[in-house]
């Protein structure tokens, strides 16, 4: 960080405590999907990828309030910020069942450690989108 700059400086420290927030945010919506899947595979025996992408799609409204609300604080419309949260969860949504039947189906890699996987490629796609474009411009990202 650059201490020569405090604007420098404390641009870098909202940035890193955004990305924190985020990741908090994102674990509890992680937590959220596990369950899901691991009670769809193991209690339901449903297929590890529809359980992870139903997972993924419940969790998304979690993910999407709490960011809203805490992580980014937006003053955007509901309107706005939901729509393009729509879009960047929509792309994360394709990438996570992509990745997983491409880990679970093709190569054969066990579907808990094909989750833990697709979730950090998912993660890092969600926090650019939000921080870039999603809640561009709110009390966190200027």
């Amino acid at each position: 960080m650059n201490t020569s700059n405090p604007v420098a400086a404390t641009a870098a420290g909202r940035r890193w405590r955004q990305f924190v927030s985020f990741a908090g945010v994102g674990l509890i919506a992680t937590g959220i999907q596990y369950v899901i899947l691991l009670f769809a595979v193991q209690v339901l025996h449903s297929n590890a990828v529809m359980a992870s992408s139903a997972g993924f799609l419940l969790s998304a409204g979690v993910n999407y309030l709490l960011n809203y609300h805490f992580t980014f604080r937006s003053e955007s419309s509901h309107l706005t910020a939901a729509s393009r949260f729509a879009i960047i969860a929509g792309a994360g949504f394709v990438l996570n069942t992509a990745l997983m039947y491409l880990l679970v189906q093709l190569l054969h890699v066990p579907y808990v450690l094909s989750q833990l996987l697709t979730t950090g490629a998912v993660m890092m796609w969600s926090y650019l989108g939000s921080a870039l474009w999603t809640f561009a411009g709110s009390k966190t990202t200027s």
